[in-house]
């Protein structure tokens, strides 16, 4: 395991953008993290880089009970999203990351 060089903590998704173009620009490796999960092991900084820690960009902006359709925030949990999805009759449950 290597740590990054540095941790920055953008709150929305303009501010991903721009720390995205500068991280380009300068040729820096760019190290993504959301909930902690840690279930994939992408957050090892093999190169050193910048971590773009997303876990307060929290917010479920979409939600259509409908087509079973969500859009969420990188940092939102599994947990939140459930006691969003609370009496809608729909769930998130575990297992089904990546389907």
């Amino acid at each position: 395991c290597a740590p990054p060089d540095v941790v920055v903590w953008p709150q929305a998704v303009g501010q991903v953008q721009e720390l995205a173009a500068l991280c380009h620009r300068c040729r820096v490796p760019m190290v993504p993290f959301g909930t902690g999960t840690g279930l994939e092991g992408g957050v090892n900084a093999v190169q050193g880089g910048v971590c773009f820690d997303l876990s307060r960009m929290d917010a479920i902006t979409e939600l259509s009970v409908e087509d079973f359709s969500v859009t969420v925030e990188p940092g939102v949990t599994r947990k939140a999203l459930n006691k969003h999805l609370r009496g809608t009759g729909l769930w998130f449950p575990v297992g089904t990351v990546g389907m």
